[in-house]
């Protein structure tokens, strides 16, 4: 009977010896098995692949524009704040003129610019007379649509890739799970080892997407936001300009 026990003993410790050297060896699998993204895109093939690339040269030139229009923009605001508190403390146009030339990031600054050429020419011509105005009020709505042409250069590109990125990388999902299927189909297993690799690439195909399309999004409304501030800027000047000229010289 002790013997019986002691057998019984002995496959028990045996069968739980076995069980934790069985999951030790999983624990040690898993951790080998870390997610490793930039595995998982060199070993992706075909249409994923391309996709890949595509949505990285997305990300990467969003990035870039996102960069490029920060330094720009921040230049603008600085020196039209610098401009208008000089053309405010100063009340001559002449002073403000060759001020203007010394910022060139400035929108406001570019406005009075091409506005006081085309008054001093009104004023060459001989005296200027109501008519004149109006040429100066469309040299001054010219140089605003031109102001506001080079502030929104580049911006549409994030919404470009803002809207598409989400849609390209769901291409790539639906190809990468189609090629799981097919893999299914193909090797007549459904094992995860037959569909881990198609699925793990087409999922990554969607979070390289997502991340082209956030930052596309988010700074697109941000710069267009700031944008309509400098338009809203340049009009207001516009009129504080051509009431000076209305009350001094026409």
């Amino acid at each position: 009977m002790i013997s019986i026990i002691d057998a019984v003993i002995s496959v028990v410790m045996t069968n739980s010896i076995a069980i934790e050297l069985v999951t030790k060896a999983e624990k040690v699998k898993v951790v080998e098995n870390k997610l490793n993204i930039v595995k998982i895109m060199l070993d992706s093939t075909g249409v994923v692949w391309l996709v890949l690339l595509l949505l990285l040269f997305a990300s990467f030139s969003s990035l870039y524009i996102i960069g490029m229009k920060y330094i720009t923009l921040k230049k603008a605001k600085r020196e039209d704040e610098l401009f208008l508190n000089f053309f405010w403390e100063n009340k001559a146009l002449e002073d403000s003129y060759e001020k203007s030339k010394l910022y060139q990031f400035s929108p406001v600054a570019q406005v009075f610019k091409e506005g006081y050429e085309e008054l001093e020419r009104i004023k060459e011509s001989g005296t200027p007379k109501a008519e004149d105005l109006d040429y100066l009020k469309r040299a001054i709505r010219k140089t605003i649509t031109n102001q506001t042409n080079k502030l929104e250069s580049l911006i549409p590109y994030l919404a470009i890739i803002g809207s598409t990125s989400p849609f390209v990388g769901l291409f790539g999902t639906v190809w990468g799970i189609m090629s799981s299927f097919l893999n299914i189909a193909n090797q007549k297993s459904a094992s995860l080892l037959t569909v881990a690799p198609g699925i793990a690439e087409a999922l990554i195909a969607t979070a390289i997407g997502l991340f082209a399309a956030i930052p596309a999004v988010i700074f697109y409304n941000l710069y267009s936001n700031r944008v309509g501030t400098h338009i809203s800027n340049m009009e207001n000047f516009e009129n504080d300009f051509l009431n000076i000229v209305k009350r001094y010289i026409f």
